[in-house]
């Protein structure tokens, strides 16, 4: 049974923020000034497999990093947007792109410049830490912290309620 008070069946799709959804929301900076990221392997299992039954998955950050892009690119997301100032404009486009309607994505974001984003899918989610406006615009708030399993827990969920969760032929394996 689903924690989330939304008809699951219906979702297709997956946008995440990186910075507070994906990897912690503390950044080490190394010697030379560049920002260092961490990524959950839980998260990055569920992503591998949502891919491999045919969600849709994209990464929409203001980030500005090819570790970022090299990461997500290894779990089968080829819809990476870096730099993104205006997060809504291309969450609309790739919805567009896609097919997709609001009430068939799911979003995870965890501050401000997520709120527009949240408020414009069926499945608006934040992390435990996220800032309160974030999580004053989301349906479902995750018990897990950013960069602490926010993607696998809705994955999972989701992929629990339409039946792909364990599946034999995809779950055992990378």
């Amino acid at each position: 049974m689903s924690r989330i008070d939304y008809d699951l069946s219906r979702i297709k799709a997956f946008v995440f923020d990186v910075d507070g959804v994906l990897s912690p929301d503390v950044v080490p900076i190394d010697a030379n000034g560049a920002p260092a990221r961490m990524a959950n392997v839980k998260d990055g299992y569920a992503i591998q497999l949502a891919v491999k039954h045919g969600y849709k998955i994209a990464i929409i950050t203001g980030a500005d990093t090819e570790v970022v892009r090299l990461r997500y690119e290894l779990l089968g997301i080829r819809d990476i947007y870096l730099k993104a100032s205006h997060k809504i404009n291309i969450l609309k486009e790739w919805m567009r792109q896609n097919g997709l309607t609001p009430d068939q994505v799911a979003y995870a974001g965890d501050d401000v410049p997520d709120i527009e984003c949240l408020q414009a899918v069926g499945l608006p989610v934040a992390p435990a830490d996220a800032s309160d406006d974030a999580k004053e615009h989301a349906r479902y708030i995750s018990p897990c912290r950013g960069g602490h399993g926010v993607a696998r827990d809705l994955i999972e969920q989701v992929m629990r309620v339409q039946g792909h969760w364990l599946h034999k032929d995809t779950a055992f394996g990378w």
